[in-house]
């Protein structure tokens, strides 16, 4: 996935397709991009699954800078379990990205972006990882 993407769906209604405890006054994001909030589903410190908002762009507990995060927002499928900037937190900590649709780029003919999305539009999330640095 690119670095860019599309949440417009109600938090109430990601909390119901995820079955995640809470709820957030969030405008819609039609070019959600990296360093900004994102609405996720994931597992709090005791095994429930709640809606919670995180900055996008992995920042590993042993960074010294924020501005890893820059350049931390994918990981490989192929190296995500096993690359020390995503392995804690692949097997830790795990989290659904709420999400309507997403944005690929073609340079066939010039820079120009795709939206993919479900047929039906429907909301999904997308596979993230999460991390908790004091900076």
């Amino acid at each position: 996935m690119c670095g860019g993407y599309v949440r417009q769906t109600p938090p109430k209604e990601y909390a119901r397709l995820f079955r995640a405890r809470g709820d957030f006054d969030l405008e819609p994001g039609y070019n959600v991009a990296p360093s900004q909030e994102v609405l996720v589903a994931r597992n709090n410190e005791t095994g429930e699954r709640e809606l919670a908002l995180l900055r996008w762009g992995l920042i590993p507990p042993w960074a010294k800078d924020l501005k890893v995060g820059y350049s931390t927002i994918n990981a490989r499928e192929e190296t995500v379990a096993t690359k020390p900037m995503f392995r804690s937190a692949f097997k830790r900590r795990r989290c659904l990205v709420a999400c309507d649709g997403f944005y690929e780029w073609s340079v066939a003919n010039g820079k120009q972006p795709y939206y993919i999305h479900m047929a039906d539009d429907a909301p999904f999330g997308f596979a993230g990882l999460h991390e908790h640095w004091e900076g």
